[in-house]
């Protein structure tokens, strides 16, 4: 008689089935960089680590989330590329601070890059949410100028955030900002994960076609984030405005947006496509939510690699690293069939031009 399958702690079979692309990738390095004000920053190495040769990427995750909201990225570049990711301070295995705001965030990402990258190196950095206003944070940063090859900008935008949020589904107006300034900065924990946290999380950051085990791995990820961190950097993320440093960030630059997506609704995307210097594309995602590294996998990492190709490697795709076209038919669902198929899926999205 056969013994029954090993189950890993989700309860999922460990022996048959197939391993959880959202799972957490194993790092092949990890280290410890430390901030200008001394805050210590939780930092992995993914990939070829002791090839000088490989490309490098540098991924900023967002508000609430950690290393492994960028695990299906992870997993395909890392097969060619030295990735690098890093928690964001109070989040994932990085210590709590008193110091919250854009400097900080600017400092933390000039403290990886320094960190993790040769001097003059280049690399491409991509930044989800909060982490999009982390580059726009440091677009003025000598240690940004000097490794920054490329930007991928998810999901993210610069400045009235809680004015244009939609989380609260009635008329745009001061009693929509009021709730939503109450509900994005609510002190509350968030508790276990249940059914009804599934479902609140799904309307609140995520399109409708979103699978569930896309859900289950944002709310693992969410609601691991220590509530003191999550209310500081909310009332950081309420009175953002970057405006005057998306005009600073002049190394070529990527946009990703989906059209369903409640806290940085596609007009951020719009925006910042309209005022980046070197803007080469904006790709709207049908029907997805803020979660875009999750929702489209391949649409993002596929992102990623064409800027890779045509800024360090130098063999340009044909992709956002060339003129854009004005419209390239997607997929009516938008929907990405599964990491792991960057190569093929990144294409099925509508791309627009500038603005």
């Amino acid at each position: 008689m056969s013994r029954p399958a090993r189950r890993t702690v989700q309860g999922r079979p460990e022996d048959d089935a197939a391993p959880d692309p959202y799972a957490p990738p194993v790092p092949a390095r990890e280290l410890t960089a430390v901030s200008a004000d001394g805050a210590r920053l939780h930092v992995e190495v993914h990939g070829p680590v002791d090839d000088p040769a490989v490309p490098a990427v540098v991924l900023a995750h967002g508000w609430t989330c950690s290393t492994a909201f960028w695990a299906a990225q992870i997993r395909d570049l890392a097969a060619d590329h030295r990735v690098i990711a890093y928690d964001q301070r109070g989040h994932g295995r990085s210590p709590a601070s008193r110091r919250y705001g854009t400097d900080a965030l600017a400092d933390d990402l000039e403290a990886v890059l320094a960190a993790t990258l040769a001097p003059g190196e280049k690399a491409v950095i991509a930044g989800h949410s909060m982490g999009g206003m982390t580059v726009m944070a440091a677009a003025g940063r000598p240690g940004f100028q000097e490794h920054a090859a490329a930007v991928l900008l998810c999901s993210t935008g610069s400045s009235r955030l809680v004015a244009r949020s939609t989380v609260v589904p009635i008329r745009a107006g001061r009693p929509r900002t009021w709730l939503t300034r109450r509900v994005l900065g609510s002190r509350a924990p968030l508790g276990p994960v249940t059914p009804l946290a599934r479902r609140i999380l799904k309307y609140g950051t995520m399109g409708p076609g979103s699978t569930p085990h896309m859900v289950e791995a944002c709310a693992r990820i969410v609601h691991a984030c220590p509530r003191r961190v999550r209310h500081a950097w909310s009332q950081v993320l309420d009175g953002l405005d970057l405006d005057h440093q998306v005009r600073r960030l002049r190394v070529p630059v990527a946009v990703v947006a989906g059209t369903a997506d409640r806290l940085t609704p596609p007009e951020h995307a719009r925006a910042l496509a309209a005022a980046l210097p070197d803007c080469l594309g904006l790709t709207e995602l049908p029907g997805l939510g803020h979660m875009t590294p999750v929702e489209a996998p391949g649409t993002v990492t596929g992102r990623i690699r064409e800027l890779v190709s045509g800024r360090i490697t130098g063999r340009s795709t044909g992709g956002v690293t060339g003129q854009v076209p004005a419209q390239v038919p997607s997929r009516a669902s938008g929907q990405d069939a599964g990491p792991g198929s960057a190569h093929e899926q990144h294409d099925d999205a509508r791309i627009g031009e500038g603005a």
